[in-house]
Protein backbone atom coordinates (compact mmCIF):
# COMPACT_ATOMS: atom_id res chain seq x y z
CA UNK A 1 0.00 0.00 0.00
CA UNK A 2 1.18 3.48 -0.73
CA UNK A 3 1.96 5.75 2.19
CA UNK A 4 1.16 9.46 2.08
CA UNK A 5 2.83 12.57 3.43
CA UNK A 6 -0.18 13.16 5.67
CA UNK A 7 0.18 9.68 7.25
CA UNK A 8 3.17 10.81 9.30
CA UNK A 9 2.69 12.78 12.50
CA UNK A 10 4.84 15.49 14.05
CA UNK A 11 7.19 12.82 15.43
CA UNK A 12 8.12 11.71 11.90
CA UNK A 13 6.47 8.32 11.92
CA UNK A 14 3.09 7.00 10.83
CA UNK A 15 0.22 8.19 13.02
CA UNK A 16 -1.43 5.43 15.06
CA UNK A 17 -4.83 5.96 13.42
CA UNK A 18 -3.37 5.18 9.99
CA UNK A 19 -2.41 1.66 11.10
CA UNK A 20 -6.11 0.94 11.68
CA UNK A 21 -6.99 2.30 8.24
CA UNK A 22 -4.43 -0.07 6.72
CA UNK A 23 -5.88 -3.02 8.65
CA UNK A 24 -9.40 -2.19 7.44
CA UNK A 25 -8.19 -1.78 3.85
CA UNK A 26 -6.22 -5.05 3.90
CA UNK A 27 -9.20 -7.07 5.16
CA UNK A 28 -11.79 -5.55 2.86
CA UNK A 29 -9.51 -5.58 -0.20
CA UNK A 30 -9.00 -9.31 0.36
CA UNK A 31 -12.74 -9.93 0.67
CA UNK A 32 -13.58 -7.91 -2.45
CA UNK A 33 -10.75 -9.33 -4.59
CA UNK A 34 -11.30 -12.93 -3.47
CA UNK A 35 -15.08 -12.99 -3.78
CA UNK A 36 -15.30 -10.73 -6.83
CA UNK A 37 -18.28 -9.09 -5.13
CA UNK A 38 -19.16 -5.72 -3.68
CA UNK A 39 -19.24 -6.97 -0.09
CA UNK A 40 -21.26 -3.89 0.91
CA UNK A 41 -24.19 -5.28 -1.10
CA UNK A 42 -24.39 -8.68 0.61
CA UNK A 43 -27.45 -9.37 2.82
CA UNK A 44 -25.07 -9.58 5.81
CA UNK A 45 -22.03 -7.32 6.18
CA UNK A 46 -19.05 -7.33 8.49
CA UNK A 47 -18.84 -4.48 10.97
CA UNK A 48 -15.76 -3.92 13.07
CA UNK A 49 -16.40 -5.05 16.64
CA UNK A 50 -12.84 -4.88 17.95
CA UNK A 51 -9.36 -3.82 16.85
CA UNK A 52 -5.95 -3.66 18.45
CA UNK A 53 -2.38 -3.06 17.38
CA UNK A 54 1.04 -4.07 18.66
CA UNK A 55 3.85 -1.81 17.46
CA UNK A 56 7.34 -3.25 17.01
CA UNK A 57 9.15 -0.53 15.05
CA UNK A 58 8.41 2.76 13.31
CA UNK A 59 7.18 2.96 9.74
CA UNK A 60 6.18 5.93 7.62
CA UNK A 61 6.24 7.94 4.42
CA UNK A 62 7.53 7.63 1.68
CA UNK A 63 8.13 3.87 1.60
CA UNK A 64 5.23 1.54 0.73
CA UNK A 65 3.74 -0.80 3.33
CA UNK A 66 3.16 -4.48 2.59
CA UNK A 67 0.49 -6.43 4.45
CA UNK A 68 0.14 -10.04 5.48
CA UNK A 69 -3.26 -11.44 6.39
CA UNK A 70 -4.21 -14.60 8.29
CA UNK A 71 -7.40 -15.69 10.01
CA UNK A 72 -7.22 -16.67 13.66
CA UNK A 73 -10.80 -17.87 13.98
CA UNK A 74 -13.95 -18.27 11.89
CA UNK A 75 -17.12 -18.40 13.94
CA UNK A 76 -20.79 -18.62 13.09
CA UNK A 77 -21.11 -14.86 12.66
CA UNK A 78 -17.60 -13.49 13.13
CA UNK A 79 -14.05 -13.60 11.80
CA UNK A 80 -10.89 -12.72 13.71
CA UNK A 81 -8.05 -11.53 11.47
CA UNK A 82 -4.38 -10.91 12.19
CA UNK A 83 -2.68 -8.39 9.92
CA UNK A 84 1.05 -7.81 9.71
CA UNK A 85 2.43 -4.51 8.40
CA UNK A 86 5.87 -4.67 6.78
CA UNK A 87 8.12 -1.94 5.42
CA UNK A 88 11.58 -2.25 3.97
CA UNK A 89 13.71 -5.36 3.70
CA UNK A 90 12.99 -6.81 7.13
CA UNK A 91 10.98 -10.01 7.18
CA UNK A 92 9.72 -9.05 10.63
CA UNK A 93 6.43 -7.22 10.96
CA UNK A 94 6.65 -3.59 12.06
CA UNK A 95 3.16 -3.91 13.55
CA UNK A 96 0.55 -6.60 14.10
CA UNK A 97 -3.15 -5.88 14.14
CA UNK A 98 -6.10 -7.85 15.44
CA UNK A 99 -9.34 -7.09 13.62
CA UNK A 100 -12.74 -8.63 14.41
CA UNK A 101 -15.64 -8.54 11.96
CA UNK A 102 -19.11 -9.45 13.22
CA UNK A 103 -21.69 -9.98 10.51
CA UNK A 104 -24.99 -8.15 10.80
CA UNK A 105 -28.15 -7.81 8.75
CA UNK A 106 -27.72 -5.46 5.80
CA UNK A 107 -31.32 -5.46 4.58
CA UNK A 108 -33.04 -3.38 7.24
CA UNK A 109 -30.76 -0.33 7.45
CA UNK A 110 -28.97 1.42 10.26
CA UNK A 111 -30.21 1.02 13.81
CA UNK A 112 -31.78 -2.39 13.22
CA UNK A 113 -28.93 -4.74 12.38
CA UNK A 114 -29.18 -8.03 14.25
CA UNK A 115 -26.24 -10.42 14.08
CA UNK A 116 -26.40 -12.84 11.13
CA UNK A 117 -24.39 -15.90 10.07
CA UNK A 118 -21.35 -15.38 7.89
CA UNK A 119 -22.37 -15.32 4.22
CA UNK A 120 -21.21 -18.43 2.34
CA UNK A 121 -19.24 -16.22 -0.09
CA UNK A 122 -17.24 -14.78 2.82
CA UNK A 123 -16.74 -18.10 4.59
CA UNK A 124 -15.32 -19.57 1.36
CA UNK A 125 -12.54 -16.96 1.18
CA UNK A 126 -11.64 -16.66 4.87
CA UNK A 127 -11.47 -20.33 5.87
CA UNK A 128 -8.42 -20.98 3.62
CA UNK A 129 -6.57 -18.22 5.54
CA UNK A 130 -7.00 -19.94 8.91
CA UNK A 131 -3.82 -20.77 10.75
CA UNK A 132 -3.46 -23.07 13.73
CA UNK A 133 -3.33 -21.34 17.10
CA UNK A 134 0.05 -20.93 18.71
Amino acid sequence: MTTRWADDDVYGHMNNAVYYELFDTAVNAHLIESTGLDVRALPAVGVVAETSCRYFREIGFPAPVDTGLVVERVGTSSVIYRIGLFQGDSGEAAAEGRFVHVYVDNTSGFGDRPVRPLPDEIRAVVEPLQRPAG
